[in-house]
């Protein structure tokens, strides 16, 4: 059994059970000249998870730890993206499906829906390709998690207030133990972040568990 220092008590888990997801961690979200630039966002914070989820899926793939990759976007003909997302989006400016600095904007296959290169997924990797904010919603993930025997999720990505945080409520809700990695994530506005952290962890782990990359590695090396 792995007991990881977290808040608000310890997360235990058995690591052949434990799964590590790395949430949107795309281009059109992540990489300079993406989507989030466009919209005006400050780059350097949403970038911030980025060493530190080098370090901890290095650190997974030597330990045989099972991981998996979402991302966020819709088919070309956009018939699987709610009409009201579409119009949502377009308030900002640059709407789902318009042309942007990486392609079509959260459209499946273009350079802008790519996984960046610095956590590029490897062979026996899956990818969840999901058209909403929960990595659960209209995707496998479920099924491939229990085909695996998995009990517990190490949640990381962005955006930590959006599909990170919409993620961990879904696996709650389906009996997963989550424990979110507090310097693997990140929001484009740091108090949305410290907000999700506080929801997760308050009475008594009520979504989960909140901890680091650093801490977890050293639990799971004893």
């Amino acid at each position: 059994m792995t007991i990881v220092k977290a808040k608000p008590y310890d997360f235990e888990c058995q690591l052949a059970k434990t799964a590590l997801i790395i949430i949107d961690m795309q281009n059109d979200f992540v990489a300079p000249g993406g989507f989030g630039e466009l919209l005006g966002n400050d780059m350097s914070v949403i970038r911030t998870p980025i060493a530190p989820l080098q370090k901890l899926l290095k650190f997974a793939r030597e330990n045989n730890l099972f991981v998996i990759h979402t991302r966020e976007g819709h088919r070309p003909d956009l018939l699987d993206c709610p009409i009201t997302k579409q119009r949502r989006s377009k308030r900002q400016g640059a709407g789902i499906g318009d042309l942007g600095p990486n392609g079509r904007i959260l459209i499946r296959g273009e350079q802008g829906h790519q996984i960046i290169d610095e956590l590029t997924p490897i062979e026996g990797e899956p990818i969840i390709d999901k058209p909403g904010k929960g990595s659960f919603y209209q995707t496998d993930l479920d099924l491939i998690l229990r085909n695996r025997g998995i009990e517990s999720l190490l949640v990381t990505g962005v955006t930590t207030h959006v599909c990170v945080e919409s993620t961990i409520r879904e696996a709650n809700d389906r009996g997963y133990e989550c424990l979110l990695l507090e310097d693997c994530t990140a929001a484009f506005d740091p108090k949305d972040k410290e907000k999700v952290l506080w929801t997760v962890q308050q009475q008594g782990a009520i979504f989960g568990w909140v901890s680091d990359s650093v801490k977890f590695m050293e639990a799971a090396k004893k």
